[in-house]
């Protein structure tokens, strides 16, 4: 039977992996690139599984001073839709590395 001391030991050692996987994942996410669109592709953003916006694009159509509403409305949309798609590829990302783990249902990383 092992001891209190190397039971402590095991666990910690068993923390630290899951603090490196963790890590990892996060350092994952912010490579991993979502886009998301509005407006039949006339507006796109593009950004990390993070959520951290990288690049807009928007279709020279849509630069008239009168559709200025319109134009905000679709960025706003398009935002929207890069952040489902971020959330998207983070909950299967973490999803994978939380996999092996014996986690309680409903116990959600990172905390």
């Amino acid at each position: 039977m092992k001891s209190i001391e190397e039971m402590m030991k095991a666990a910690q050692e068993a923390a630290a992996t899951v603090q490196a996987q963790m890590q990892e994942a996060q350092t994952k996410l912010d490579t991993l690139e979502v886009e998301g669109v509005s407006g039949g592709g006339l507006v796109r953003i593009v950004a990390t599984a993070k959520g951290r916006i990288k690049a807009i694009h928007i279709d020279d159509s849509l630069i008239v001073p009168s559709d200025k509403q319109m134009l905000e409305d679709l960025l706003a949309a398009a935002f929207n839709d890069a952040r489902e798609k971020a959330d998207a590829v983070s909950n299967e990302e973490m999803g994978r590395m939380t996999s092996g783990l014996p986690l309680p249902p409903g116990f959600k990383l990172p905390f």
